[in-house]
């Protein structure tokens, strides 16, 4: 049940920035014992891969502060932080033993999916009322969000669940209001 808990955590920090999540994952689990990774998910511990992670890293969160190209970068990570969350929610330590492949994949997929869209519908509305001055504010405190969920994942997994899940519900209630106000505006 642990593993799942933090299979889900896990999948959740990609939606908010794919590569943090994979490249802390990576080097936790190459130096420390806080994790391991079974073939053919220990790929993530290769030095390349750190690399090569860790550059991507560095590109998306310059690019992720930069209204308007914040947008362009959502776009692109639409197809990229449900395929990192799969990974990670299968890489979770013996998940792939307990749970089906497909099916660890899948929830991987819908986890990061459903986390992405919401910061994909709110940045948009984030730029538009700030006129883009808040972008970058919000962007650091995303990868925060993401590298916090992500160490809290794998160290205390129930408390990330939880996270996710207070996190999941103020979006939630965030875009309730949001649409309560529009229709009381007659927008």
């Amino acid at each position: 049940m642990i593993d799942i808990l933090s299979a889900f955590g896990l999948s959740a920090a990609t939606g908010l920035n794919a590569y943090l999540p994979l490249l802390i994952v990576g080097l936790l689990a190459r130096f420390t014992d806080l994790i391991t990774l079974k073939p053919p998910w220990n790929t993530l511990e290769h030095p390349a891969v750190l690399i090569v992670l860790a550059v991507l890293l560095a590109i998306e969160m310059t690019v992720d502060k930069i209204p308007a190209v914040d947008s362009v970068n959502d776009a692109i990570q639409t197809f990229i932080r449900p395929v990192a969350g799969a990974i990670l929610f299968a890489a979770s330590a013996n998940a792939v033993t307990s749970v089906s492949p497909v099916l660890a994949l899948i929830c991987g997929l819908l986890v990061a999916g459903g986390v992405h869209a919401a910061k994909a519908t709110a940045r948009p509305v984030i730029t538009a009322t700030t006129m883009g001055v808040a972008n970058p504010v919000v962007s650091v405190a995303e990868d925060v969000v993401s590298g916090m969920t992500t160490l809290v994942a794998v160290i205390f997994p129930a408390v990330a669940a939880t996270i996710v899940a207070l996190l999941l519900a103020l979006f939630l209630w965030w875009y309730i209001r949001r649409r309560q106000r529009r229709r009381q505006n007659g927008e």
